[in-house]
């Protein structure tokens, strides 16, 4: 199983549009964050985690030629708006492209791409299947791949994370309960959101994201999701503690 990371940047990305903080006007290549994404390859089938606003490019940067399926964490413009450029693959494949995701998301989506889901849809359209699913169910993919979708909350949002083998990916989580925290024992790699290093009520902190990593334990986590606020990555990189890592566009993990 291949992991690869997509994006690793908050909803407004980094560099900030008129941000000139040293992050943002960074050289760095691992201080450019698009919107958060991954793409897992697991069977010769590639698996997307969110379709956020940057998808075109990173299907382009990461020479993604082919999609398999879609999983979606929750209804946010920044895991969902990007839907529109998965025609590419519909027209390459000739296939409807299946999307994973509370019932609820699916509503959100069908509503802010309704031309997708019109009776007599625009010729070109995206063409999608929407699967429901709920937080604790596992579902399989191509007959052959076990996803495990767990509960987690944004805030007071329901939202999900994922669970392919020992891979779980987790974005924009401020709260995971316990019986969730059972499922995510065992873990290889660990995917996990930092927003920032103040508290924030609705995504993980800095140190909150260390006593969730510490705590579930995985042999690997890489945190995600990460504002211009966590600083440059040579400076996260020094000082995170052992066995936790700061991802970064591009990055690619064997498991």
């Amino acid at each position: 199983m291949k992991i690869t990371f997509l994006g690793t940047g908050t909803s407004q990305g980094v560099p900030v549009i008129g941000c000139t903080c040293n992050t943002c006007i960074s050289v760095d290549s691992r201080d450019k964050r698009l919107r958060s994404s991954v793409l897992i390859t697991i069977d010769n089938h590639n698996i997307l985690i969110d379709a956020g606003p940057d998808l075109r490019q990173q299907m382009l940067v990461n020479h993604v030629n082919r999609l398999d399926a879609i999983l979606i964490t929750h209804e946010h413009n920044d895991h969902v708006i990007g839907m529109d450029d998965i025609r590419p693959f519909n027209f390459r494949q000739r296939v409807d492209m299946p999307i994973f995701s509370l019932e609820r998301v699916l509503d959100e989506i069908r509503m802010k791409f309704s031309y997708i889901f019109h009776s007599n849809p625009y010729p070109g359209a995206p063409r999608v299947v929407c699967n429901a699913i709920l937080a604790g169910d596992t579902f399989e993919l191509f007959n052959t791949v076990k996803v495990d979708a767990f509960d987690i909350l944004h805030g007071n949002l329901q939202i999900l994370g994922f669970r392919i083998k020992n891979f779980a990916y987790i974005t924009d989580a401020s709260f995971i309960s316990d019986q969730s925290f059972k499922s995510l024992f065992g873990l290889d790699v660990l995917v996990l959101n930092a927003l920032q290093y103040r508290k924030h009520y609705s995504h993980f902190n800095y140190d909150e994201a260390i006593e969730v990593a510490e705590k579930i334990g995985a042999d690997k986590t890489y945190f995600t999701h990460m504002s211009h606020e966590m600083g440059l990555y040579v400076d996260m990189i020094n000082k995170l503690p052992q066995n936790i890592f700061p991802a970064y566009d591009g990055l690619i993990l064997e498991l």
